[in-house]
Parts: structure tokens; C-alpha cells; sequence
């Protein structure tokens, strides 16, 4: 620059046109950026308060004012906070004040977030948020539903098992009645033990029988509260109202679901299985010879053998069933609004990135405002400031010159006329 003595090159002058037109275009731009900038401020403080009244249960006066002076206190802080950074930001000159305002931008980006940028999202999806969580806890008592369903019918299948033991029972009743048994026709020891066991086993096939009716319609009954919660899931109106009515149905079907536990026989029948063995009344021997009581000893002892294994395939059949993974306990616990958007956020990302975007928006400015600077700094750099005067510059100058001059011109004559007026008083 100094050797071709105030003469510019030509990449020289290709960076101060490119410089001076960035100028133009910023001294444009900030014409509208401030309000824009409070426009940004004020939404963001809007949908601020929307979240903050849904999380205050009172909507007296004093709640109303709260929610208006955090949406205030929000708004002002997010037009200040990024108005310092669109000042100061693009204007260090230096690698350690930049970094440090970089960083500041990012901690006040954080703390923007805590506490404006929730509750944006929650007054942009807090609705949809709950109608998530009540389709989640729909889901939830609906498994565990049918698992309470599927295991109390498990237990009714050990009906069968029961009927099979009982018939086996029967059947050699029948034969000792005959004398196919124990070689002794008639109604004997034999035959009353058999008919004994026979009758418990009876007793057992009716108590499942009985609990049938009760599991088809609790599991009815539960069907209609889920198709109520559904209801109420999607249903029109305010949020709130419908999760009151949701939580008295949750209510009823967690009580159906507790009675068809409730109705399991398989608790039953492996305490049936237990006793069954051990619970014979050995009647006297009733033969008229040692050799028929010998035969209906012996006889005894092979039924008992038999009832011991019968015992046995009950109580396994019965531990398959008690062994079935038992229903998660399922309750529904309110939420609100924010702790839904919070807790379901993957599932309203937009919400979240629109509600972010309204309070970060004005960092992309910051950034792009320090580049900007940058490059006409760059275009700047190494210039006199004779060659940086544009002729609005030069006329500025010059006008005002003729103003110092005339200035200068009017306090000259002034101090003429007094050294005039010293000189010769009358």
C-alpha cells in the first residue's frame, strides 16, 4: 500500500467494493432486526405463558399474573440477552474474546432452553403429550388384561386334568363293586375309599366349573373399560377433564383385573393335590376271611400308590400354571403437560425443534452478523483511511469543515468587535 503511494491493486479494491457493499446490506438489515428481534421475544414469551398455566393448578388472579410476568421476564430476557450478542459478538477482534462470547452465547442458549424452550413445546404439543401417555397406560392395562385372562384360564384347564383322575377313580370303583378289583364283589373298604377320593375330585371339577362364568364376564367387564379409555383417549375436549374420567375407569379395571387373579384355580387344585394322598380314611377291613381282608390290604395299598401319582401329575400340571409370569402391576398416574412432553419427547421432535427454534433463531443471526463483520474487516485490512472515504464520507466531511469554518469565522468577528470596542470605548 505505501509503495504504490495511495494507489489500490486491484484485489485491493475488489475487497473495500466487496466491503463496502456489506456495509450497505447491514446498515439495511438493522433498520428491521431489532423488532423482528422483539417479535421473536414476544412469541416466545406467549407460548412461555401457555406453558406455565398449564402447569398451575390455581387459575385465580394471582396465578394469572404469575404466568404474565414469567412470560414477561422471558420476553425481555431472550430481546436483551441476543440483542448484547448481535452488538458485541461480530465485533471482537480478538481469538480470546470471541471464543469467551461464543461461549457466554452458548451458556445463555442453555439456560434460554430451561426456561422458556419446555414450555414452549409443552404449549405446542403438552395436549398431544397426555393423549401419548393415556394411550401408553390403554396398552399397559391391556397386556396385563389379557395375562390375567390367559392364566385364569390356564387354571380352568386343569379342569381336565381333575375330570381324568376322577373318572380314573370311578372306574375302579366300578370294577371293585364288580369284584374285578380286589376278587370281592360289593360295596367294601375298597370301594369306599375309591368313591371317597372320586367324590373330592368331583367336589374340585365343580369349584372350577363354578369359576368359568365369573372370568368370562370380568373379562368382559374389562374389555368395556378399555373400550371407554380408548374413548377418552381420543376423545374431543380439554385434556384434563378426560384424564379425570380416564382415571376412574383405570380404577375399575384395575379392579377386575385383581379379581380375575383372583380366580386362578390353579392355587386350589395344588393344594387339592396335597391333600389328596394324605387326607384317605382307611375304612376296617371287612372281609370275611384273612385272605379277602389280605387282598383288600393289598388292594388299599395299590390305590393309594395310585392316588399318590395322581397327586403328583396335579400338583406338576398345577406348578406350570402357578409358575406363568403373573401380570404387571399396572396404575395410572397422572401427568402434566410439560412432564409429558418432557417424558414422550421422541415422539414430537418437530414440537421440540420449532420450540427451540423460536428462542435460538437469533444465534444463526449472531453468527452470520460475525462473518459478515469478519469479511469487512478482511476487505479493510492494511487500508488508509483516505481510501476507505466513500463520497457520502467525503461530502459529510467536507460539510462539515465548512461548518468548523464558519464557526471558526463567526467567533473571529465576535473577538474583532470586543478588541474593537476595548480599544476605543465611545
Amino acid at each position: 500500500m505505501t509503495e504504490n503511494k495511495g494507489r489500490l491493486t486491484a484485489e485491493e479494491a475488489k475487497g473495500l467494493r466487496t466491503a463496502k457493499e456489506l456495509e450497505t446490506h447491514l446498515a439495511w438489515l438493522d433498520t428491521f432486526t431489532p423488532a423482528a428481534l422483539g417479535v421473536l421475544a414476544i412469541a416466545s414469551g406467549i407460548y412461555t405463558y401457555l406453558g406455565v398455566s398449564s402447569l398451575l393448578e390455581d387459575n385465580g388472579a394471582v396465578s394469572f399474573f404469575a404466568a404474565v410476568a414469567y412470560s414477561i421476564a422471558v420476553s425481555v430476557g431472550i430481546f436483551v440477552f441476543w440483542s448484547y450478542m448481535l452488538r458485541l459478538l461480530p465485533s471482537m477482534r480478538t481469538a480470546s474474546g470471541f471464543i469467551g462470547l461464543t461461549v457466554s452465547t452458548i451458556v445463555g442458549s442453555v439456560a434460554i432452553i430451561a426456561m422458556s424452550s419446555w414450555l414452549n413445546a409443552a404449549a405446542l404439543a403438552g395436549s398431544a403429550a397426555v393423549e401419548q401417555h393415556l394411550e401408553n397406560t390403554v396398552r399397559d392395562y391391556q397386556a396385563a388384561l389379557e395375562q390375567a385372562h390367559d392364566i385364569a384360564l390356564s387354571g380352568q384347564a386343569l379342569g381336565r386334568e381333575v375330570e381324568r383322575a376322577r373318572q380314573s377313580f370311578e372306574e375302579l370303583a366300578e370294577l371293585e363293586q364288580s369284584g374285578d378289583l380286589s376278587g370281592t364283589a360289593g360295596r367294601g373298604a375298597v370301594f369306599r375309599v375309591l368313591t371317597q377320593k372320586a367324590e373330592e375330585l368331583r367336589n374340585l371339577e365343580d369349584q372350577i366349573a363354578a369359576q368359568q362364568p365369573l372370568i368370562e364376564e370380568a373379562f368382559q367387564q374389562g374389555n368395556e373399560n378399555l373400550a371407554r379409555m380408548r374413548e377418552l383417549t381420543v376423545a374431543p375436549g380439554p385434556v384434563d377433564q378426560r384424564s379425570v374420567q380416564f382415571s376412574e375407569e383405570s380404577v375399575k379395571l384395575a379392579g377386575v383385573i385383581s379379581r380375575l387373579n383372583q380366580y386362578s384355580v390353579a392355587p386350589l387344585v395344588a393344594r387339592a393335590a396335597e391333600d389328596l394322598p394324605s387326607s384317605v380314611v382307611l375304612p376296617e377291613l371287612d372281609g370275611r376271611s384273612s385272605d379277602v381282608r389280605d387282598a383288600q390290604s393289598s388292594t388299599i395299598n395299590s390305590v393309594l400308590n395310585a392316588l399318590d401319582q395322581r397327586s403328583r401329575t396335579l400338583r406338576n400340571a398345577a406348578d406350570e400354571v402357578l409358575g406363568l409370569e403373573p401380570p404387571i402391576e399396572t396404575a395410572y398416574n397422572p401427568i402434566s403437560s410439560a412432564d409429558a412432553v418432557i417424558k414422550y419427547a421422541q415422539n414430537f421432535v418437530p414440537s421440540w425443534a420449532g420450540a427451540i427454534a423460536i428462542d435460538l433463531l437469533p444465534a444463526v443471526l449472531v453468527f452470520v452478523l460475525a462473518i459478515t463483520q469478519a469479511a469487512i474487516r478482511s476487505g479493510k485490512d492494511g487500508m488508509s483511511i483516505e481510501d476507505t472515504l466513500t463520497l457520502s464520507d467525503l461530502r459529510a466531511a467536507m460539510n462539515a469543515m465548512k461548518d468548523v469554518e464558519a464557526t471558526m469565522g463567526v467567533a473571529d468577528a465576535a473577538i474583532l468587535k470586543r478588541t474593537t470596542i476595548e480599544k476605543d470605548p465611545s
